[in-house]
């Protein structure tokens, strides 16, 4: 089995500094460099890793997950974050460089970017390149968002199962917008359950909305992230325990394969 990690972020604050604006600057415990992520990737097993640029340290300075890409040998590929009025011609230089798409951080930035003019345009950038949308959300933004996300007409990946309110129950907005997404053929990264779980690991108490994506989306749309380094957690887990949580959501070691192997090959073209 060659496995990818569909969700992890590097940094490297000596070569790149952290954005003088970050509203957060991960200390040192929190930081992870592309060179512990590719002992992480070796030790548990896996081949690739797709990196997700931070909004956390980073911002939109995607410079230190280009730099991992480019050292990678093909390894690693990325989800960029840029402004919307970021030019063609930077975005190009990105494609060519290993980015397969942006990302549009809604709980940082709230859902009214999705409405800025220069958003839309972005998005046709991003089908022109044939990229993809991954989008961070939670609690009940993704009900606003979708009909505006929809309408981009461009593939999109939810991060971290739409992070729901679990005291809510299955039947809440956000996460009815998120099945529908599954529903009209769109993807979900089953990772960073740490970020909305109200327990300790092994977060019991998201299986229920683990198992609804896991069946309303199909193993053919789902990926795993692990959301390595861990940043802003309470109890930050070890890489091999966040791992160990796809034997617990998928016992059938087929799905199991779909979703860590061949899901994430086919849709980010590893």
């Amino acid at each position: 089995m060659i496995g990818i990690d569909s969700h992890c972020h590097v940094f490297d604050p000596a070569r790149f500094p952290f954005a003088a604006d970050a509203s957060y600057k991960p200390p040192p415990a929190e930081q992870g460099s592309p060179e512990q992520l590719t002992a992480l990737l070796d030790a548990n097993g896996l081949a690739h890793a797709l990196l997700v640029n931070p909004t956390s340290g980073y911002g939109y300075d995607n410079r230190c997950m280009m730099a991992a890409i480019r050292a990678s040998g093909g390894r690693f590929r990325g989800i960029a974050r840029v402004r919307p009025d970021v030019a063609a011609s930077e975005l190009a230089a990105m494609a060519a460089a290993g980015i397969i798409g942006i990302r549009v951080d809604l709980v940082g930035d709230g859902v009214d970017v999705l409405r800025d003019p220069a958003t839309s345009q972005l998005f046709e950038r991003v089908r022109d390149l044939r990229w993809q949308v991954h989008v961070q959300c939670e609690n009940d933004q993704l009900a606003e968002a979708v009909p505006i996300l929809l309408r981009a007409d461009v593939p999109l990946v939810v991060d971290h199962c739409g992070r729901p309110d679990v005291t809510r129950g299955l039947s809440q907005p956000g996460f009815d917008a998120l099945l529908q997404l599954g529903r009209e053929g769109h993807a979900v990264k089953l990772s960073g359950p740490f970020r909305f779980s109200c327990h300790p690991s092994p977060y019991q108490d998201v299986s229920p909305f683990i198992a609804a994506l896991i069946d309303t989306f199909t193993p053919a749309r789902c990926v795993f992230g692990s959301d390595w380094p861990f940043l802003r957690t309470q109890d930050r887990p070890d890489y091999a325990s966040v791992l160990a949580l796809l034997q617990r959501w998928l016992p059938d070691e087929r799905e199991r394969q779909q979703v860590l192997c061949d899901t994430p090959a086919r849709l980010f073209g590893f």
